[in-house]
């Protein structure tokens, strides 16, 4: 029993161990699968021998205040130290980039070009007079009786010659006409010449060193630019009333009666009323480019003013030689247009003078010029026009030769024409 019971024993003792040998072996096979099965739920997934190096992530957060940072930073730069200290002196303005080939508009402005209009004014105004006239107008009924008038003028030259509009001085049929000056003195003056077509005239002072005003070049002007009026718009009371808008129209003509009208005017909606004729229309520079005329009252808010390159011709030769010469044609003629309205389009053309008479003994007969002929074009300016026609002739001196082109019986024709001095009216 003994010896049974030991042997028992020792065989318990051996299946024991035997199974714990068994239990080892089978944590040893769990802990190779765990070794290639890494990351399960149950087994944590052994360090492997060779060593590694694991680089530091920088937070999100960082990266983006890092970012915004830099990025003010340079928007600080570039838009003050750079065009303060940098562009122009160290290296050169960036460039648009346009590559279209198109032409770049660019507006400066410096110190008083921010206010146009006050620079314009104080730069002008001691250039432009007052002008008053004293007409004698007959009256069937009370006989004799003395009209008075008030208008504007510039000053073209500092010896004292003022231009100003033709129905200012009355046609030149005034009795007197004074001139008040910046300074507040009042001059008598004279009337050289004027014409009612281009309503145009130009006075005389005995006075020296005024201020006389700067000619711009009326045939630049672009509708849309700026337009400055002064004058005295209802008398003395608002003497040098500034008024001001664009050039809202080129080239208008405006008809005055039947068989008369202003051409080639110069429209603007810059307050215009009676007693501003006469006055400048100026540009931004303050440069006359056109001389006012309330003659002219057709539409409310529009304006109209003389260019001022129809002057010039005559302001030049009375300030070169002190007098100005008109050349003549020796015709007196019609539009065209009229000429259709009446009798109907059998001229062989729809625009030009029609001549329905030539005076004697004047350069139109002596070219051979005929009455019914129609002036189309002078030394290859068209001429649609009588008034065109007659401005045209300004540009000439007495002995300058000129081709003009007629229609005669439906043909075109040319005739050379030597130009002579027109007599005084």
């Amino acid at each position: 029993m003994d010896y049974r019971d030991d042997d028992q024993n020792q065989d318990d003792f051996q299946k024991r161990i035997a199974f714990q040998e068994g239990e080892e072996e089978q944590e040893k096979e769990k802990e190779e699968e765990a070794e290639q099965l890494p990351g399960t739920n149950y087994y944590v997934t052994r360090p492997r021998s060779s060593y590694y190096y694991k680089e530091k992530k920088t937070p999100y957060f960082t990266i983006i205040v890092v970012a915004l940072i830099a990025g003010m930073l340079g928007s600080v730069l570039g838009a003050y130290i750079g065009p303060a200290y940098l562009y122009g002196k160290y290296m050169p303005y960036p460039q648009t980039g346009d590559t279209t080939g198109k032409q770049q508009i660019e507006i400066v402005t410096k110190g008083e070009e921010l206010n146009v209009i006050p620079a314009v004014a104080k730069k002008a105004m001691p250039s432009v007079v007052g002008i008053t006239t004293i007409t004698v107008q007959r009256d069937l009924f009370f006989g004799a009786r003395r009209g008075q008038g008030v208008g504007t003028g510039v000053i073209v030259d500092s010896r004292g010659y003022i231009l100003t509009n033709s129905h200012v001085v009355n046609d030149g049929t005034s009795e007197e006409v004074n001139v008040l000056l910046y300074d507040g003195d009042t001059i008598k003056a004279e009337v050289l010449w004027n014409d009612p077509t281009l309503d145009l005239a130009v006075l005389k002072v005995n006075a020296g060193d005024l201020t006389a005003a700067t000619l711009g070049n009326s045939d630049e002007i672009v509708v849309g630019e700026t337009a400055v009026a002064i004058g005295n718009p209802l008398g003395l009371t608002f003497e040098r009333t500034v008024t001001s808008g664009i050039i809202s129209g080129l080239e208008r003509s405006i008809p005055l009666s039947e068989f008369e009208s202003i051409e080639g005017l110069i429209q603007t909606d810059a307050s215009i009323n009676p007693g501003n004729s006469g006055g400048p229309l100026l540009n931004s520079k303050g440069e006359v480019i056109g001389i006012n005329t309330a003659k002219i009252q057709t539409g409310e808010g529009l304006g109209f003013a003389v260019p001022i390159n129809i002057a010039k011709p005559i302001v030049d030769e009375f300030i070169e030689k002190g007098e100005f010469t008109k050349v003549q044609l020796g015709i007196r003629g019609i539009n065209v247009t009229q000429y259709i309205a009446s009798y109907g389009n059998n001229l062989g053309t729809e625009k030009g003078a029609f001549v329905y008479e030539i005076i004697g003994d004047s350069p139109a007969s002596k070219a051979g010029l005929q009455r019914g002929d129609v002036v189309t074009a002078i030394d290859d300016q068209k001429i649609d026009t009588m008034g065109q026609l007659v401005r045209h002739l300004y540009q000439y001196r007495p002995g300058d030769r000129a081709v003009i082109e007629i229609v005669r019986e439906k043909k075109k024709m040319t005739l050379e024409i030597t130009l002579e001095r027109a007599a005084r009216s």
